[in-house]
């Protein structure tokens, strides 16, 4: 079962950090995703709120199932294609000096029906990547 774990100090108000990466437009960043916002019926960021992504070769929406702010958030992959089964992801954000740390860790498996270890192995490297080129294109528009 992959954990990805990614951390990253960046150089803005807590507030402001949690705020960007909240929104389904942070993860519109990644290289891999094509679009990405609100699912219909979901107004914003809050626990029950869908975020809907469309990425190269694949689809996924996230329940966001607990909602801190400025702390902590966490989701859950509902539905993608391929299958993926998901055990769940947190953003946690922390003061640190005038900058505020970011913590984002979440576990999942491919089930063998959409590639199983192999697609495992494949994500497991594509997917940090993306997790960090969304935490620096935070950085980039946040910090002066």
């Amino acid at each position: 079962m992959p954990t990805i774990h990614v951390e990253r100090v960046i150089a803005a108000p807590l507030e402001q950090v949690f705020d960007w990466l909240a929104d389904p437009a942070a993860i519109g960043t990644a290289p891999l995703v094509l679009k990405a916002g609100w699912a219909k019926g979901s107004s914003g960021p809050a626990v029950g709120a869908v975020r809907a992504v469309t990425g190269a070769g694949m689809w996924f929406r996230e329940e966001i199932t607990a909602y801190d702010r400025p702390n902590s958030y966490s989701y859950l992959i509902i539905g993608s294609f391929p299958p993926f089964h998901h055990d769940g992801g947190t953003l946690t954000f922390t003061r640190r000096g005038e900058g505020t740390h970011v913590d984002w860790l979440t576990t999942y498996t491919h089930p063998a029906l959409s590639g199983g270890k192999a697609m495992e192995a494949v994500s497991s490297r594509l997917l940090p990547w993306n997790f960090r080129a969304i935490l620096a294109n935070c950085a980039k528009a946040l910090e002066h």
